[in-house]
């Protein structure tokens, strides 16, 4: 994937900071020769250049994802498990890309579609996770969980996330669910604060279709990748499958997953030798 013409800068909302990285970056662009499109037309796009967060590029992330626009991410958020290209190295960061020096890095996405009474009332895209949670404080909420069809239990819980690899940094982990390497062919299913200490989490092919029916929900919700949520009661079933559509990356020369995480997450440094 070389030889990008065309760019769509995307800048996270209401930030003067992502304001004027946007700014540099568009002028900076076009002294190159290469056209800078507006959102409208991001679609058709070579590529998407996100200033912002993780949260600013889960949004641009699943608006272009029917149209297979690669995104880079300048990270001017917290953590930045996926904004990479620190804001300070920018420039020359864009650079390179524009000379073809970069790691792509393809992410898979869940669909998700909730039924009542057998018909679908809400279909959407998750890069991170899709969480099925109580809204009523004083309650838990019970889902029957099947994979393929086959019954795995009753979740007795304040609610259930179902993560990709992506999202396995996510809100996943700070329910102490697994790690999935982004290359892993799996889906995490992790318990939230389950009523028994043995509900554990799970890894699961991403080949799985996992449904989650509402036993009884006192109000519950689904939520998606924290940006867009959708109100459930008993009987509903929220399905989830992996989507045809993906999400692809792309890394500066040097990117480790690895070394990510040993960042992000401040593990050991350096090996003992």
């Amino acid at each position: 994937m070389t030889g990008f013409r065309s760019v769509v800068l995307f800048g996270k909302s209401g930030s003067d900071d992502a304001v004027a990285a946007v700014d540099l970056l568009r002028s900076h662009l076009q002294e190159r020769g290469i056209a800078v499109l507006s959102e409208t037309g991001a679609d058709t796009a070579d590529v998407a250049i996100v200033v912002g967060g993780d949260g600013t590029l889960l949004a641009v992330a699943r608006r272009l994802a029917g149209h297979d626009v690669p995104l880079v991410g300048i990270n001017q958020g917290r953590l930045g498990f996926m904004t990479d290209i620190a804001r300070t190295d920018m420039l020359p960061a864009i650079d390179r890309l524009l000379a073809g020096e970069f790691t792509p890095d393809r992410r898979m996405l869940i669909d998700a579609c909730v039924l009542r009474d057998g018909q679908p009332v809400f279909n959407t895209l998750a890069l991170n996770e899709v969480v099925v949670n109580k809204s009523d404080l004083g309650r838990m909420i019970e889902i029957e969980v099947r994979v393929d069809g086959q019954f795995l239990y009753v979740l007795r819980a304040d609610g259930m996330i179902v993560a990709t690899p992506t999202g396995s940094t996510a809100y996943a982990l700070s329910a102490n669910g697994p790690i999935l390497q982004p290359a892993v062919p799996g889906i995490a299913l992790v318990p939230l604060c389950a009523h028994a200490l043995t509900y554990r989490p799970i890894t699961i092919p991403d080949s799985s279709c996992v449904e989650l029916r509402l036993v009884q929900s006192y109000g519950g919700r689904v939520h998606v990748d924290g940006q867009s949520y959708f109100d459930v009661k008993a009987g509903d079933t929220v399905r989830l499958t992996r989507s045809a559509h993906a999400v692809t990356l792309l890394h500066p020369p040097g990117y480790s997953y690895f070394a990510m995480l040993r960042e992000k997450l401040h593990w050991s440094a350096t090996p003992h030798r």
